[in-house]
């Protein structure tokens, strides 16, 4: 836009205070969800960064910020409804990649209108998000097989990110306020997503999937915690009844997002969380998931025994 004027600055300075002198609306998307990232470098920049956007907001006369979290606040449990309320109690905890940053970030939301009188926060919500993202729950469409434990019930509601956009819009127009969640209408059963994606699945003993993800993640071969796995075990499908009620409506399916995701992570491979080289990735496509997992079994054994010689 030729009107724009950009300003890069690093978002925990309290000097965009200035920049943002006159705006009457902030939307703060600046967080780091890098898998590979360091998680207390992380953790420090996103919960920082929101702290020193709101209280520079505040300083300048901004009278609302929209923050983007994630439905994943919600929590992924047995006993879900489905479809959560937007109201529902936040039971997520921080043992998934980032979550804990985001309930953060949620807590420094409900407190900053407390603290700062006039201004007012609003948070938005996005189911899975795809476009251009990479996240466990986007890495989990890059296996050769998707990973089931046993006696769970995975469901599936997605976000393309220009809905999520869009929604933005609404909430930047003050067309909805408070809490929001937004994402496509209903949901993908797993069996669904087999049928459509064409991948076929794994299943494992809860034991068995939960212990493997945890010990890989502790000796550092996956960016995943076992926590992730919640996501894609339990539902956390969630109503948009809010933007629904403001007359917004989604213009992707999950069907259609979902045939854009698989696009997206064509040509990728992940086994557990972890992205695998070229040489690494033919043996796995080749001899199928079983196989891979086993080779990273091996992996861990062998870097223990390195370790025991040192």
């Amino acid at each position: 836009m030729a009107e724009a004027q950009w300003h890069i600055l690093d978002v925990r300075d309290p000097a965009i205070a200035e920049k943002l002198r006159g705006a009457d609306v902030v939307v703060h998307l600046a967080l780091n969800l890098d898998l590979d990232s360091d998680p207390a470098a992380r953790t420090a920049y996103n919960v920082r960064g929101t702290q020193t956007v709101l209280t520079a907001a505040a300083a300048a006369g901004v009278h609302r910020v929209v923050l983007c979290t994630s439905a994943m606040v919600y929590g992924a449990l047995p006993d879900n409804d489905i479809p959560l309320s937007e109201d529902a109690e936040l039971r997520a905890t921080a043992e998934a990649a980032g979550v804990g940053d985001l309930l953060e970030i949620e807590r420094l939301g409900r407190r900053a209108p407390r603290a700062h009188p006039g201004l007012n926060v609003t948070v938005v919500r996005p189911a899975v998000l795809v476009g251009g993202t990479d996240t466990a729950l986007t890495r989990y469409f890059e296996s050769p097989r998707l990973l089931v434990v046993a006696g769970s019930r995975p469901t599936w509601q997605f976000c393309h990110v220009e809905d999520l956009v869009s929604a933005l819009e609404y909430a930047v127009l003050e067309k909805v306020d408070g809490e929001i969640a937004v994402g496509c209408d209903g949901w993908l059963e797993q069996e669904e997503v087999e049928e459509l994606s064409g991948i076929r699945r794994m299943e494992l003993p809860s034991a068995v999937a939960l212990g493997a993800a945890a010990r890989l993640h502790r000796i550092g071969l996956t960016p995943s915690p076992a926590g992730d796995l919640a996501y894609t075990m339990h539902p956390w499908v969630v109503s948009v009844s809010r933007l629904h009620e403001a007359g917004w409506r989604p213009r992707w399916t999950n069907e259609e997002v979902l045939a854009e995701l698989l696009e997206e992570v064509e040509g990728r491979h992940t086994v557990v969380g972890r992205r695998l080289g070229r040489k690494d990735a033919t043996a796995a496509g080749a001899a199928g998931a079983t196989v891979a997992l086993l080779g990273t079994a091996a992996l861990v054994r062998r870097v223990r025994k390195a370790r025991g010689r040192m």
